[in-house]
């Protein structure tokens, strides 16, 4: 679910009602009937979801998995971050991963992770300060240190080299090694992508500084650390191509359907370098996903939302994308039955 005071409950609960997608997987929710029950009356859903863990391998079953009833007194009525809220957000993520970490053959094993979003000062307010974001608990608990995240969309898919760290920590972080890893996550799962080992992926690296560097003249980290890299890449087979400077190549990516523009991939080396051009151009649509993992998992593209959490006013289209294209990665790996979290 995500925060409980955060959009996660409305924009579940609306995705969700649509019974289209409700007969295509089997679903469990780890999170609190309190505030998913809120959202529904607001959005004039009917309830769909049951409370027996027993129907959660059937196709077209929501099953709420509600531990938080001691903890609901507690809960603030106006959203934003608390303490308590980090407790179960956090906890309801660890739940979702021992489902996704059950052998093959359990009634009660997920076959992907779908989260919705949490609040990371919230997380930091209940004492979980080791991990900023669900996607390093998700490589701590997997155990799945060459992992990152991936950004889809209809236009753009987006690979970053480094992920939350403060923007002047960048530099300090990069180095060729991790720049490699990235180019090769983001090469492998274009393949993923496309269920196709032939296929072949076109890599654009972006430089760090403006214009790659300028030779030098506007930094030495796109000549010294990911010039390298990428020769590196190519010489594993990769079709890798840069550095090449972000202001002009997120243009020559993007093209409807993804991959018909120049490239199929694109690395970015920080955060907001490659999360600007994704959210400007595929907006709602873009998914987050987690690559690197021995499971599936994908979330919207976008945050708690406090300022409109309660108000009936969010989207579920990021939502919904991040569960579709979650059940699509579990056809594509021979998946008999698709359980989502």
């Amino acid at each position: 679910m995500g925060d409980p005071l955060g959009i996660g409950p409305e924009i579940i609960c609306k995705a969700l009602a649509d019974e289209g997608l409700r007969c295509i997987a089997g679903y469990r929710i780890h999170g609190s009937e309190r505030e998913l029950a809120a959202a529904a009356r607001a959005a004039g859903v009917s309830p769909f979801w049951t409370r027996s863990p027993n129907d959660a391998s059937a196709c077209g079953e929501v099953v709420l998995l509600d531990d938080a009833e001691d903890a609901r007194a507690e809960l603030l009525v106006s959203p934003g971050p608390t303490k308590r809220a980090g407790e179960l957000s956090f906890r309801w993520v660890e739940q979702a991963i021992q489902d996704a970490q059950r052998p093959i053959g359990d009634p009660l094993r997920a076959d992907a992770i779908v989260t919705a979003p949490i609040s990371k000062t919230s997380w930091n307010l209940a004492g979980h300060t080791k991990h900023p974001g669900h996607t390093e608990l998700l490589a701590d608990r997997f155990n799945a240190p060459r992992s990152g995240m991936l950004f889809v969309g209809p236009h753009l898919r987006v690979m970053l080299a480094t992920i939350h760290v403060p923007l002047m920590n960048v530099g300090k972080l990069l180095t060729t090694e991790r720049v490699l890893e990235a180019i090769e996550l983001a090469h492998r799962a274009c393949i993923e992508l496309v269920a196709d080992p032939k296929a072949s992926a076109r890599i654009a690296v972006c430089g760090l500084n403006p214009h790659a560097g300028e030779g030098g003249l506007l930094g030495s980290e796109d000549g010294r650390i990911i010039a390298p890299a990428i020769v590196l890449a190519q010489a594993k087979g990769i079709d890798a191509r840069g550095p090449l400077p972000a202001d002009t190549v997120f243009g020559a990516a993007a093209a409807p359907p993804v991959g018909k523009g120049m490239y199929d991939c694109v690395v970015a080396m920080y955060h907001d370098q490659g999360l600007i051009p994704v959210k400007l151009v595929d907006r709602e649509l873009a998914v987050n996903v987690t690559v690197g993992l021995p499971t599936i998992r994908t979330s919207p593209a976008h945050g708690t939302a406090f300022d409109i959490a309660g108000k009936n006013q969010a989207s579920p289209v990021s939502m919904r994308a991040a569960i579709e294209l979650a059940i699509k990665m579990a056809e594509r790996q021979d998946t008999t039955k698709s359980r989502l979290q």
